[in-house]
């Protein structure tokens, strides 16, 4: 997936520009929603002018895009453990309580792909609903790596359906975090998750 913007040969200052107006249209996305975020309100927490902000973005769709870029190229649920190393019982049960943990820490508030496919799946954007189906395919496919790497150990047994564990993983995700938001509690999320995750271990090669 590419950035439908300007993105190359920029010098680094124009880059550092490009990224804090991407940084306050996130910022704005998660507090507002998509619909709630003008352009002129990310001009003015970017601290740019009116020119420089439609050099990098000739629209508030192109701008938008470039969010989804952002979220999608970051690692599943940014922080510790990353997404690559997802490769072993330990590691699914330690991404999972930091998918928890950063709920509470944000105070079920943030623009991720989840909660930016919400708003934007149903419309007629079909540019950006393919930006977020990438992305989403992206994630699943750095799980489907980790159960991989599980099953070529001989953690998994041969009969695993990977592809359905690891839909199921970011589904249990996404729907968790959706219900978790909504209700302002993490229960929803720890269940979800809890559920994904006892479904990988029910095709552990050694149930012991």
């Amino acid at each position: 997936m590419t950035e439908p913007t300007k993105t190359r040969r920029l010098t680094p200052k124009g880059q550092a520009t490009r990224n804090r107006i991407i940084d306050a249209a996130t910022g704005l996305i998660a507090r507002h929603g998509v619909a709630g975020t003008g352009i002129e309100d990310v001009r003015a927490a970017a601290g740019v002018s009116g020119s420089q902000l439609y050099h990098y973005f000739d629209s508030k769709q192109a701008l938008i895009r470039a969010v989804i870029t952002r979220q999608a190229d970051s690692v599943l649920e940014p922080g510790s453990p990353r997404i690559e190393a997802l490769d072993g019982f330990e590691a699914l049960r330690a991404w999972a309580d930091a998918a928890i943990e950063r709920q509470r820490e944000n105070d079920y508030r943030e623009c991720d792909l989840g909660s930016l496919a919400g708003e934007l799946s149903a419309t007629n954007d079909e540019e950006s609903r393919e930006d977020l189906a990438n992305g989403f395919m992206r994630w699943r496919d750095l799980l489907l790596n980790g159960l991989r790497a599980m099953r070529d150990r001989q953690e998994l047994r041969a009969d695993a359906d990977l592809d359905e564990l690891a839909f199921a993983l970011l589904a249990a995700l996404q729907g968790g975090v959706l219900l978790s938001r909504t209700i302002r509690h993490v229960q929803p999320l720890e269940a979800a998750m809890n559920a994904a995750l006892a479904y990988v271990h029910s095709y552990a090669a050694d149930p012991g």
